[in-house]
């Protein structure tokens, strides 16, 4: 059985959201499957049962890559505080790579991260952490840092500080940053093709 059909399979006999963005995310993360191969499972498979399936995948086609990140988008929509994009590669005008943070607003230069201990349990793990940190921080991106319960629950404070943060940097000078969304850049299955700068 290919990765794709396992992947389909197994979220049709799922009943929440959270659980189907939790193995849709997972095997995208883990390159186990690509967005545009759960696409084509998706629209091949039946439509009875695939509403959650669909909703994980659309999730993942903007450029989520993980639960606390959908849990991230969620609690942003429900504050009525519209984001950019979702995981996108930042570059340097000289073609650098610099990060791709789970959250983005390239307007004013102001990136959201989700820190998991799941994804960042080992001491390399936790040196990348670092290192695109202070990456982000040489090239002036404001980073917020949160965790997966934080969000759960300090979910006002949360908000609270990304709010204020977004409102502060209003009148920032942009930053000479190029940015290629998720779907651009092979990470997504294409919702659209607008530039960024």
């Amino acid at each position: 059985m290919s990765p794709p059909r396992a992947v389909a399979d197994t979220v049709r006999g799922l009943t929440g959201l959270r659980e189907v963005r939790a193995v849709v995310a997972g095997a995208v993360q883990r390159r186990a499957c690509q967005v545009r191969d759960l696409a084509a499972e998706l629209a091949a498979g039946p439509n009875t049962g695939s509403a959650l399936f669909r909703a994980a995948l659309g999730d993942v086609a903007e450029g989520i890559r993980s639960v606390a990140e959908a849990d991230l988008k969620d609690l942003l929509a429900r504050a009525s505080i519209p984001v950019r994009l979702f995981n996108p590669a930042l570059y340097a005008r000289d073609g650098t790579f610099i990060a791709r943070p789970d959250a983005w607003w390239p307007e004013l230069g102001i990136a959201v991260e989700v820190d998991s201990r799941e994804w960042h349990l080992s001491p390399e793990d936790h040196e990348k952490t670092l290192a695109r940190g202070r990456r982000m921080g040489r090239y002036q991106i404001i980073v917020m840092r949160f965790t997966p319960r934080q969000l759960r629950d300090e979910a006002a404070m949360v908000i609270e500080e990304i709010r204020r943060t977004l409102e502060s940097a209003h009148g920032r000078m942009p930053l000479n940053l190029r940015t290629v969304p998720a779907e651009e850049s092979g990470q997504g299955i294409g919702l659209g093709n607008a530039a960024v700068a």
